[in-house]
């Protein structure tokens, strides 16, 4: 497993949890790319920043259940907590892939359901 891409997400994330976004886009490329299977791609720093404005109405919270590494691939499954316009907090199972370069996330591949 290669524990650096790892370390940056879980880095990474823990930014997120604070509500630290513009920290979590340091650890992006200018150019990265987010895939929501079967809903939207975001391209670029500021598009992700624009959605991190609108979904994350408050931190989420993450619950990351496995984590596979190889090459500059990582593969994290898990369940996150989002909370909603109305302040409901709910839950979704996905599966992101994250692919890295020169030490930053450059792609994500999320697979998300709402869990049941």
């Amino acid at each position: 497993m290669n524990a650096t891409n790892k370390a940056i997400l879980d880095e990474a994330n823990a930014f997120i949890s604070k509500g630290e976004y513009a920290t979590f886009l340091d650890y992006c490329t200018e150019d990265t790319t987010w895939t929501f299977v079967g809903e939207q791609t975001l391209r670029g720093k500021e598009a992700i920043r624009a959605y991190m404005a609108k979904a994350y109405v408050a931190p989420p919270t993450f619950n990351i259940e496995q984590s596979i590494s190889e090459g500059d691939f990582l593969t994290v499954i898990g369940r996150i907590t989002l909370k909603d316009q109305a302040g409901k907090a709910v839950e979704y199972d996905y599966c992101d892939v994250w692919t890295f370069r020169e030490g930053k996330m450059a792609a994500l591949k999320a697979f998300v359901i709402e869990a049941g």
